[in-house]
């Protein structure tokens, strides 16, 4: 519905105030992306190396293949494969071994030994820190490269069937979303004389079905999607297990919990609510409703922002309550949009005052969807080039695009809307104007004065219909909120793309290499010097760091600690974590092998950026005795 504030006819301030807002969050929008920086990678884990890399010739068989990914990634026994030239496995088909590193992830498979020449196959698939199932398949070759038989695979992880229907149940999972809460709150909050209506409550019943339904199909078709892609899998049970315990699983099983208050909540506001007749009583059960309502709602939205693209990458703590307030604030559109739908094509009985309160919430969730939306796209984005050179960013301008469409059609639905006020009274008198033709020998008789009146309340109901289906501003109400619920459909289903698209921030860093890791920066061996003191017996020291070469890439971590008495001290427990705040990375955790007393080293630290680091020293010297120390140094 209109995104503009409401008013009975046209407002000199608020259409100008509503313009400004439009105006500021495009220029928000544009600015928001111009000026972001790069960082680190957002969502959707990407392939960042291997070794050996796609398409080299190596002299000798290497004794194991790697591969490193932007992020972190779940793998399972036959994640990475490899195949020589004739199809069979040349690896030892064991799990893969991790091999991370701070904050290099990396994953390596061992190979057979005495591999002859030729052309081999990485085949790799695995799953995402965000949920994704994400794949691919690259070559190298050892002595020459040769022919193969091995083709590699075109179909990516989560496509095929699968991943067709399993997009389905995606997209209807939040159009039920939608229309649950949109639905509920367009009673509340805009037409409380809705909760009788019996198109409104089919509606929202329609949408917890929907949202259960589909929840149910995600969760039986997550191990084949993630996996094999074959239907059957999804009666595995052995699979199913594997699903509940990952992050993904456990949002799914969470939302069929809330779903079950969901019932309980719709059974209260289409029964007890629907037939409270006191004002007084009536306005308690309101508010009850509205908070228990709003934390099923926020509970729901959360399984979404804390499994999908808000809960990994940069600011997550931050990420995944705006992910929610954003898909409350679409609900509260969307969803009220399709109330009001129904209710101009379904109900008589709608009048000015509910589409003047829809008018508010539309214009608030706007507001909230503007904010959240900026800072969506500034952290799945991050540039120009992303933004116009990947499908992430593409499908980011699709949406804008019908966002603008859809308040260019509000705003022709903010006219009708000042017009159905002026018409909206006489309407209404009109229908209720009843001649009394009963007598009172007919009225004396209870069982016919109780039929009369039903057929009374048909009459009456019919005539303000087709007093109200006449009046040309309704009719006009109603084809401008049919071509916004028309552009909704569409814009859900982009936002549905959206959620299972890599981000454009990560499919450029992917693409191009992370800046850190292309071009090391100069820089220089680091010595550090810290004094600690963890308060017990024997407790004083001094702890000495060396840092070489002291540059971004692998670097070689050595620590001493010396006694009070200058002489070389062991301590129960030494632990060493990175943190470049300027950039929100870290802390990168270093845990240093012994080599002599009070001699520590780490070898392959792996620094991805240069800037200025804070080294932070944790030593404990008995059980209790700890402190943890911290200093700056300049690396790169």
């Amino acid at each position: 519905m209109s995104a503009t504030a409401p008013s009975p006819g046209p407002s000199p301030i608020r259409r100008p105030l509503a313009a400004a807002v439009l105006l500021a969050t495009l220029v928000g929008l544009v600015f928001g992306l111009l000026l972001a920086g790069a960082g680190p990678a957002s969502a959707h884990a990407a392939l960042t190396g291997s070794d050996p890399a796609d398409g080299a010739v190596v002299d000798t068989a290497p004794k194991e293949v790697t591969l490193s990914f932007s992020e972190a990634i779940a793998v399972g026994d036959d994640s990475i494969r490899v195949l020589d030239p004739s199809g069979k496995r040349a690896d030892t088909e064991a799990e893969p071994k991790d091999l991370s590193e701070g904050s290099t992830v990396r994953y390596g498979v061992a190979l057979h030994s005495g591999l002859p020449d030729g052309t081999y196959t990485v085949a790799w698939q695995a799953i995402s820190a965000d949920s994704h199932p994400i794949s691919g398949a690259f070559t190298f070759s050892i002595g020459a490269p040769s022919d193969t038989t091995v083709a590699l695979p075109s179909q990516e992880a989560g496509g095929g069937p699968v991943g067709v229907v399993y997009d389905i149940a995606r997209y209807a999972a939040y159009g039920g979303f939608v229309l649950l809460v949109g639905g509920s709150a367009f009673v509340l909050v805009c037409w409380r004389d809705g909760a009788t209506a019996l198109p409104m409550q089919r509606l929202v019943v329609r949408g917890w079905l929907t949202l259960t339904a589909a929840t149910l199909v995600m969760l039986l078709l997550r191990n084949p999607y993630t996996g094999s892609g074959k239907f059957a899998d999804a009666f595995d049970l052995a699979g199913l297990q594997s699903v509940l315990d990952t992050k993904p699983g456990a949002a799914l099983v969470s939302r069929l919990l809330l779903l079950g208050a969901a019932a309980l909540f719709i059974a209260v506001l289409f029964g007890t609510y629907a037939r409270r007749e006191d004002e007084r009583e009536k306005k308690d059960l309101t508010f009850g409703l509205a908070v228990g309502g709003g934390v099923v709602a926020t509970g729901i939205a959360a399984t979404w922002a804390m499994s999908e693209h808000a809960s990994t990458g940069i600011q997550a703590n931050i990420a995944m309550p705006v992910d929610v307030l954003h898909l409350l604030a679409v609900a509260a559109w969307l969803g009220g949009l399709a109330s009001l739908l129904v209710a101009l094509y379904r109900t008589p009985d709608i009048g000015r005052a509910a589409v003047r309160r829809f008018s508010t919430v539309a214009f608030s969730s706007v507001v909230v969807l503007a904010a959240t939306g900026i800072y969506q796209s500034w952290r799945q984005v991050g540039s120009w080039s992303a933004l116009t050179g990947t499908r992430y960013g593409q499908l980011l301008i699709l949406k804008v695009a019908l966002i603008a469409v859809l308040l260019a059609v509000a705003w022709f639905s903010r006219r009708w809307t000042g017009r159905l006020t002026d018409s909206a009274v006489a309407s209404d008198d009109a229908a209720e104007e009843e001649p009394e033709s009963e007598s009172e020998s007919v009225s004396a008789d209870p069982g016919r004065a109780a039929q009369l009146a039903r057929q009374r309340a048909a009459l009456t109901a019919t005539k303000k219909k087709r007093i109200r289906d006449a009046d040309p501003q309704r009719s006009g109400l109603r084809r401008s909120v049919l071509a916004e619920a028309a552009v909704a459909v569409v814009l859900l289903a982009v936002t549905t793309m959206l959620t299972s698209t890599e981000p454009g921030r990560t499919e450029e860093e992917a693409a191009g290499g992370t800046p850190a890791a292309s071009a090391p920066a100069a820089g220089g061996p680091v010595n550090l010097k810290m004094p600690f003191d963890t308060g017990g017996r024997n407790g004083k020291g001094t702890v000495r760091i060396d840092i070489e070469p002291g540059r971004t890439g692998s670097n070689d971590l050595h620590v001493w600690i010396d006694g009070s008495d200058g002489k070389p001290m062991d301590v129960p427990e030494l632990k060493l974590a990175l943190t470049l705040e300027s950039k929100d990375i870290g802390p990168l955790p270093v845990a240093p092998d012994r080599l002599a007393e009070g001699h520590w080293s780490a070898s392959a630290v792996q620094i991805p950026m240069a800037g200025d680091w804070k080294i932070d020293v944790t030593v404990r010297t008995s059980d209790i005795d700890q402190v943890t120390i911290d200093k700056n140094a300049k690396i790169g």
